[in-house]
């Protein structure tokens, strides 16, 4: 008996897996109508380790019981536009979805791609996080007025490394300078594609400040490698206590990161609501929920029309700032 225990057990788990399994995979009538037998893919316009690339899984977890199994893939570079253009190329095909937000808004007025947000579906708002700046642990800047300092004495000497160009990081070190009485112009930005490659650089001695999203720096603050300055936010981030906005740090600038989702061109009306409707759906979940309070993330949520008037405006917003402060091709 005791030699057909372990086949025994073996057959019981793997009986178990495939249960878990299938239910995983299993739609609800509502994603089923919406999506047929096609599997839902999520791009996350950047690298793997960014803020795009954390909301997508994100949002794949807090789809699972409601479209079944998806698939989250990364087609970086760009500020998220060489992304954008393959994404536009979907035509029609309602099982896709795209995560962008403010950077890629600032990355087409930088980089004046041939495809823009008019040439995709905006769905929804879903979240807003400030950024924060950081520098290396052993760093002689100790808080915002060491970092004017230091900006004052030299700006180019001072070299950021964040995001793509254009993106939001680059507008909020322009602002910075502007707020600190210098030239935006000459601040000295290294572009990335993506936050984990800022954080690279950064750690390995390249650079002298780094701008993230605070969910993208948490961790190696939290380990110690990188001292957080400030965060860009109205109010302090709840992720990093004791951490002081920058108005706080006596820099009058605020700036928050906003994040949503499109769909392809293309669709008709009632597939555009159909996903909004599933995305309304899913924010209510609970491993949403446990999402936001993961990553810091603050609930924004706008569907629809709301969100494409929002898209809009910041589109409106960031084209003047980018002119402003001389980044990229836009005059």
């Amino acid at each position: 008996m005791k030699r057909f225990l372990p086949y025994a057990l073996a057959v019981v788990l793997a009986v178990a897996l495939v249960v878990v399994t299938r239910t995983g995979d299993e739609a609800s009538s509502a994603a089923e109508d919406l999506l047929g037998d096609r599997q839902l893919q999520v791009m996350a316009p950047a690298d793997p380790g960014g803020g795009w690339d954390s909301t997508a899984r994100e949002m794949q977890g807090a789809l699972q019981d409601l479209t079944g199994r998806s698939e989250v893939y990364n087609v970086g570079g760009a500020g998220g536009t060489i992304g954008l253009s393959q994404f536009a190329q979907l035509d029609g095909q309602v099982n896709q979805l795209m995560v962008m937000g403010l950077v890629m808004v600032g990355a087409i007025a930088a980089n004046e791609p041939e495809v823009d947000l008019t040439d995709v579906t905006p769905i929804a708002e879903l979240t807003t996080e400030p950024l924060a700046i950081v520098v290396p642990a052993d760093s002689g800047i100790r808080d915002p007025a060491g970092l004017v300092a230091a900006l004052e004495a030299d700006i180019g000497s001072v070299s950021w490394a964040g995001g793509s160009a254009g993106g939001a990081e680059q507008i909020l070190a322009g602002l910075v300078a502007q707020a600190a009485g210098l030239e935006a112009s000459r601040i000295n930005y290294i572009a990335h594609s993506g936050g984990g490659e800022a954080v690279a650089t950064l750690l390995s001695g390249s650079a002298t400040v780094g701008l993230s999203g605070v969910s993208e720096l948490k961790p190696q603050i939290d380990a110690g490698a990188l001292r957080a300055l400030a965060v860009s936010g109205a109010e302090p981030s709840e992720a990093l206590p004791g951490v002081p906005t920058l108005r706080e740090g006596g820099i009058d600038v605020e700036l928050t990161n906003w994040r949503g989702v499109v769909a392809p061109p293309g669709l008709t009306d009632e597939e555009r609501d159909g996903l909004e409707d599933l995305m309304a759906e899913m924010v209510e979940t609970d491993a949403w929920a446990e999402a936001l309070e993961r990553e810091g993330w603050t609930d924004a949520f706008a569907p629809g029309e709301e969100f494409r008037t929002f898209v809009t405006a910041e589109i409106e917003r960031v084209d003047a700032v980018v002119a402003d402060l001389g980044i990229g091709r836009v005059s």
